[in-house]
């Protein structure tokens, strides 16, 4: 058995719970701890599985029956515990990704969909597979503690997990390219469309896209991203201090974005927000394209990542795609790695 806590109990980590407590792993991964940002609940000293009613909204359930969150108790419980335990943190927060060394050190491992650990400080990155069995080929004579976080590239799909197996192979990586961002493809797929003549404006397909779980908590996390792209988004909007705020102005740029649609659609074409990583020298990074109706990067719907793997025994490429966003797909991937401690830990 494997004992579970759940650090942000929004529309991911409350989509989790519920699959696990429908599963046939309901008592062995069990659940003994959520945290929202204001309340956390614990379970019993027996650390017997936490009950919550599904028809009932998990995090106004965390803040009805919980205490004033602390974040170190939180962990300190769960350490405590006679069975391993995961941290599971579906929070963005920086914060929270700085406690990940601390938390390996105990002995707990961490599965996450936040980015932060991973594409932030090259040091804090290089911390955490330092210290987890399953990153670090050094680490003898024990199994734990494990890191796994397949979400944070494309949610469900098998992304990271295909490129380690790739390098593990031995195989020479040549060219990665795709639409990496679930928020981002569902955005562009759905402001600007050959088939789908939409008159959403921009900050309304933004809402839409932040109401449906595909937006990180905080927005900005997805669509600052773009000024790399040509300084696609302005700079003034990038530099704002709050998500809120951020919310508030981005209607502003309605007839900005409005303009680079127009221009897409009367050259029949639509607009696609891509990255490539080119290993032979090539150039690397992140652009807005414009796309004919007949490429494969322009049919994708929702909020679909298309990522495309050029190796040396792939020539023609594998291809990887599906739904890149959204509560349900993402708690899936946190799931399918909180199965693969489970079975290294209890070796079926």
């Amino acid at each position: 058995m494997i004992n579970i806590g759940i650090i942000g109990v929004g529309l991911v980590g409350s989509e989790l719970y519920s699959q696990i407590l429908k599963s046939s792993y309901k008592n062995i991964l069990r659940v003994v701890a959520l945290s929202s940002s204001e309340k956390m609940l614990l379970s019993d000293s027996e650390y017997k599985p936490l009950v919550v009613n599904l028809s009932k909204d998990i995090r106004s359930h965390v803040i009805q029956q919980g205490v004033p969150v602390n974040i170190d108790d939180f962990a300190n419980y769960l350490v405590n515990s006679k069975q391993h335990s995961v941290i599971i943190d579906c929070t963005a927060s920086e914060n929270i990704a700085q406690l990940y060394p601390s938390w390996l050190r105990s002995g707990l491992s961490v599965v996450t969909p936040n980015k932060k650990g991973f594409a932030g400080s090259i040091n804090l990155f290089r911390e955490i597979r330092e210290l987890a069995v399953n990153t670090n080929k050094e680490i003898k004579n024990t199994n734990v503690p494990l890191v796994y976080h397949e979400t944070t590239v494309g949610a469900g799909l098998p992304i990271l997990s295909t490129l380690a197996d790739l390098i593990k192979t031995g195989d020479d990586i040549i060219r990665i390219e795709g639409i990496f961002s679930g928020c981002l493809s569902y955005v562009f797929n759905t402001f600007c469309s050959l088939t789908n003549n939409t008159t959403q404006t921009f900050s309304e397909v933004v809402n839409c896209a932040k109401e449906l779980g595909y937006t990180e908590p905080d927005p900005r996390d997805d669509l600052n991203g773009m000024d790399a792209a040509h300084n696609i988004m302005p700079q003034d909007l990038q530099s704002l201090p709050t998500s809120e705020e951020f919310m508030r102005k981005l209607p502003e740029y309605d007839d900005y974005f409005s303009k680079l649609r127009k221009e897409a659609l009367d050259d029949n074409q639509v607009l696609r927000y891509i990255g490539i990583v080119d290993f032979k020298g090539g150039a690397s990074g992140v652009q807005l394209i414009k796309y004919p109706a007949s490429h494969p990067f322009a049919s994708l719907k929702g909020g679909d990542n298309i990522i495309r793997f050029t190796t040396k025994r792939f020539p023609n490429g594998i291809t990887i795609q599906g739904d890149g966003g959204g509560a349900a797909v993402t708690a899936y991937g946190i799931f399918t790695d909180l199965i693969k401690i489970q079975e290294r830990v209890n070796k079926f």
